[in-house]
Protein backbone atom coordinates (compact mmCIF):
# COMPACT_ATOMS: atom_id res chain seq x y z
CA UNK A 1 0.00 0.00 0.00
CA UNK A 2 1.00 3.60 -0.62
CA UNK A 3 -0.31 6.60 1.28
CA UNK A 4 -0.11 10.06 -0.26
CA UNK A 5 -0.47 13.27 1.73
CA UNK A 6 -0.68 16.63 -0.04
CA UNK A 7 0.09 19.99 1.52
CA UNK A 8 0.67 23.59 0.51
CA UNK A 9 -2.74 24.65 -0.77
CA UNK A 10 -4.43 27.86 0.23
CA UNK A 11 -5.80 31.20 -0.90
CA UNK A 12 -3.65 33.32 -3.20
CA UNK A 13 -4.24 36.44 -5.28
CA UNK A 14 -4.12 36.31 -9.09
CA UNK A 15 -0.53 36.43 -10.26
CA UNK A 16 0.71 34.84 -7.06
CA UNK A 17 2.53 31.57 -6.42
CA UNK A 18 2.07 28.42 -4.39
CA UNK A 19 4.11 25.26 -3.97
CA UNK A 20 2.30 21.99 -3.40
CA UNK A 21 3.98 18.96 -1.88
CA UNK A 22 2.91 15.31 -1.88
CA UNK A 23 4.70 12.90 0.43
CA UNK A 24 4.43 9.17 -0.19
CA UNK A 25 4.74 6.57 2.56
CA UNK A 26 4.27 2.84 2.85
CA UNK A 27 5.63 0.60 0.10
CA UNK A 28 7.37 3.30 -1.91
CA UNK A 29 10.57 1.77 -3.24
CA UNK A 30 9.06 0.88 -6.60
CA UNK A 31 6.80 3.88 -7.25
CA UNK A 32 7.07 4.81 -10.91
CA UNK A 33 5.23 7.82 -12.33
CA UNK A 34 3.74 10.51 -10.11
CA UNK A 35 1.35 13.24 -11.13
CA UNK A 36 -0.84 16.13 -10.08
CA UNK A 37 -4.49 16.31 -11.08
CA UNK A 38 -7.09 18.94 -10.28
CA UNK A 39 -10.85 19.09 -10.10
CA UNK A 40 -12.82 22.32 -10.17
CA UNK A 41 -16.47 22.46 -9.04
CA UNK A 42 -18.75 20.95 -11.65
CA UNK A 43 -15.85 19.78 -13.82
CA UNK A 44 -14.07 16.51 -14.43
CA UNK A 45 -10.76 15.76 -12.81
CA UNK A 46 -7.94 16.63 -15.20
CA UNK A 47 -4.23 15.95 -15.44
CA UNK A 48 -2.10 18.96 -14.60
CA UNK A 49 1.43 17.55 -14.76
CA UNK A 50 3.23 14.22 -14.54
CA UNK A 51 6.79 13.09 -13.91
CA UNK A 52 8.51 9.75 -14.38
CA UNK A 53 10.92 8.25 -11.89
CA UNK A 54 13.72 9.37 -14.18
CA UNK A 55 12.48 12.96 -14.27
CA UNK A 56 10.73 13.23 -17.64
CA UNK A 57 7.77 15.57 -17.43
CA UNK A 58 4.62 16.52 -19.28
CA UNK A 59 2.10 19.28 -18.68
CA UNK A 60 -1.42 20.28 -19.58
CA UNK A 61 -1.37 23.07 -22.15
CA UNK A 62 -3.19 25.35 -19.72
CA UNK A 63 -0.31 25.31 -17.22
CA UNK A 64 2.76 25.09 -19.45
CA UNK A 65 5.33 27.79 -18.69
CA UNK A 66 3.58 28.57 -15.37
CA UNK A 67 3.76 25.31 -13.37
CA UNK A 68 6.76 23.07 -12.71
CA UNK A 69 6.58 19.51 -11.42
CA UNK A 70 9.59 17.95 -9.69
CA UNK A 71 10.32 15.05 -7.38
CA UNK A 72 12.81 14.00 -4.76
CA UNK A 73 13.05 10.22 -4.92
CA UNK A 74 15.08 10.12 -1.71
CA UNK A 75 12.25 11.84 0.15
CA UNK A 76 9.49 10.09 -1.83
CA UNK A 77 7.98 13.49 -2.48
CA UNK A 78 6.63 15.22 -5.58
CA UNK A 79 6.21 18.98 -5.83
CA UNK A 80 4.19 21.35 -7.97
CA UNK A 81 5.47 24.91 -8.19
CA UNK A 82 2.64 27.11 -9.43
CA UNK A 83 3.43 30.63 -10.64
CA UNK A 84 1.32 33.33 -12.29
CA UNK A 85 -1.80 31.78 -10.85
CA UNK A 86 -5.16 32.59 -12.42
CA UNK A 87 -8.70 32.35 -11.04
CA UNK A 88 -9.30 29.42 -13.39
CA UNK A 89 -6.59 27.47 -11.53
CA UNK A 90 -8.94 27.28 -8.55
CA UNK A 91 -9.57 23.61 -7.79
CA UNK A 92 -8.82 20.75 -5.45
CA UNK A 93 -5.40 19.42 -6.40
CA UNK A 94 -4.75 15.69 -6.06
CA UNK A 95 -1.53 13.72 -6.10
CA UNK A 96 -1.42 10.34 -7.84
CA UNK A 97 1.23 7.63 -7.86
CA UNK A 98 1.64 4.46 -9.86
CA UNK A 99 3.26 1.32 -8.51
CA UNK A 100 3.18 -1.67 -10.83
CA UNK A 101 -0.46 -2.36 -11.79
CA UNK A 102 -1.77 -0.19 -8.95
CA UNK A 103 -2.40 3.51 -8.56
CA UNK A 104 -3.01 5.59 -5.48
CA UNK A 105 -4.60 8.99 -4.78
CA UNK A 106 -4.09 11.54 -2.06
CA UNK A 107 -6.94 13.27 -0.27
CA UNK A 108 -6.49 16.55 -2.12
CA UNK A 109 -5.60 20.10 -1.18
CA UNK A 110 -7.68 23.17 -2.02
CA UNK A 111 -6.17 25.95 -4.11
CA UNK A 112 -8.21 29.14 -4.43
CA UNK A 113 -7.06 32.01 -6.63
CA UNK A 114 -9.06 35.13 -5.89
CA UNK A 115 -8.65 38.80 -5.13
Amino acid sequence: QVQLVESGGGLVQPGGSLRLSCAASGVVFDINDMAWYRQAPGKQRELVAAITRGGSTNYADSVKDRFTISRDNGKNTVYLQMNSLKPEDTAVYYCKAWRGPFNYWGQGTQVTVSS
